[in-house]
């Protein structure tokens, strides 16, 4: 699996790293954002949507596990995913998680490791670290 790492030293640097993750994801479509909580997977992924062109409220899927927003530059589907409150993998299944990953469309996952069985293996693992 394919890992980018990615250093946010401040909140200023937020956009300058996001313009660049999007420069560096190919053509894939599934990403794994992995980092402590509070770690910023949120606020990079909504700062990733806005430079997409999303321009709907972007918070995090916590209790809704999956949110879903429309780029109004591009029309691209981009859904994100906070998987921490799914307990077992038939929570994952009955929601139909591999659809979502199979679908082409942009696929932005927090807490991944709660569904690792259903990880498409070309998904790209992508590790934020932060500064004060």
């Amino acid at each position: 699996m394919k890992t980018i790492e990615i250093n946010i030293p401040s909140l200023a640097d937020l956009p300058a790293k996001a313009e660049d993750f999007i420069r560096d994801m190919g053509e894939s479509t599934v990403f794994l954002f992995e980092a402590p909580m509070g770690g910023g997977k949120t606020t990079f992924i909504a700062e990733v949507c806005r430079q997409l062109g999303v321009t709907d409220d972007i918070s995090s899927p916590t209790f809704a596990i999956i949110n879903e927003y429309r780029s109004d530059t591009t029309a691209e589907l981009i859904y994100h995913f906070d998987c921490y409150r799914i307990g077992n993998p038939a929570e994952a299944e009955d929601m139909g998680i591999e659809d979502y990953f199979y679908s082409g469309a942009l696929c932005f996952v927090e807490w991944a490791d709660r569904i690792a069985g259903f990880i498409p293996d070309d998904a790209v693992r992508v590790r934020i670290s932060k500064g004060e």
